[in-house]
């Protein structure tokens, strides 16, 4: 008796794998539109949608045909409409799904950086180059591998803050009362700002390079650090590591610099090549 009435309820829900699936899909979907528009006025616009939704179904269920006749034809219109409304959200929502699906560095695998150092705070470092390159505010950043700059951090203000592209900017404002000298990031942390440091004494330096320059390559030539440092007279981006010192050619040439740098050792093949890259 017991089997007959199980085979009679597995027959009734008849769930597939793929059912299985489907719902798995559809509620991961829904999760992450409500978070996009959680605290929003879009919140009360989805759930009266998913109200009348749910009543189209039950009308459907009961086989009421002119009814589901009608809400079927103004849910139709309603994808347009949801598209309208929600177009920020959706927006959201795909650019979400391809950062974290289709980005090169999430399908291949992101490299593991030295420190404790993320692909997000070489995204803002690059960013904050980029955008004070072009207002034409000056920048020195020093990111350190594995000597310490102690003695260098000593000279500044220290923040112990997350790195962050408005934040960096924020500290180079021309008017702001750290912008002056160096900010060094260790450790994945932007750890001092307004740091003085050491000047090189290189004579081979172009007239162009006045004391951002110099400072830069000045404590390239005694530590493993390497500098990042933006023009405030013609807004370029310079890059300075073992003593040498060059400029890039763009945002994407100064994160393929950066990553080079802090690749792992064990990616020492890799670095190499990348290094190249960043050349």
């Amino acid at each position: 008796m017991r089997y007959i009435i199980y085979k009679v309820l597995l027959s009734l829900i008849h769930i597939t794998i793929i059912d299985v699936i489907d719902i798995l899909i559809v509620a991961y979907l829904l999760y992450k539109l409500y978070q996009l528009i959680k605290g929003t006025a879009a919140m009360k616009i989805f759930f009266a949608i998913a109200i009348i939704y749910l009543v189209w179904l039950l009308v459907k269920a009961l086989k009421m045909e002119l009814l589901e006749s009608i809400m079927g034809q103004v849910i139709g219109i309603g994808v347009i409409a949801l598209i309208v409304l929600f177009q920020q959200e959706v927006r959201q929502l795909l650019l979400m799904i391809g950062d974290k699906y289709f980005k090169r560095g999430a399908i291949l695998g992101k490299v593991k950086l030295l420190n404790d150092f993320s692909h997000e705070a070489v995204e803002s470092i690059v960013q904050a180059s980029v955008e004070m390159a072009e207002t034409k505010t000056g920048a020195l950043m020093v990111i350190t591998r594995e000597v310490s700059l102690q003695t260098i951090i000593q000279t500044g203000e220290k923040l112990n803050a997350d790195v962050n592209t408005q934040l960096i900017k924020a500290i180079f404002y021309k008017n702001a009362p750290l912008h002056d000298g160096a900010m060094i990031i260790e450790k994945n942390r932007i750890v001092a700002a307004k740091c003085i440091l050491p000047v090189s004494q290189n004579p081979n330096l172009p007239n162009e390079y006045g004391l951002r320059h110099r400072s830069g390559l000045g404590v390239s030539e005694i530590t493993d650090a390497l500098v990042v440092i933006v023009s405030e007279q013609s807004g370029s981006i310079s890059v300075a590591q073992n003593g040498k010192i060059h400029k890039v050619s763009d945002g994407e040439h100064l994160k393929k610099t950066i990553i080079a740098y802090l690749r792992k050792k064990s990616d020492s093949k890799k670095e190499h090549k990348a290094e190249k890259e960043g050349d």
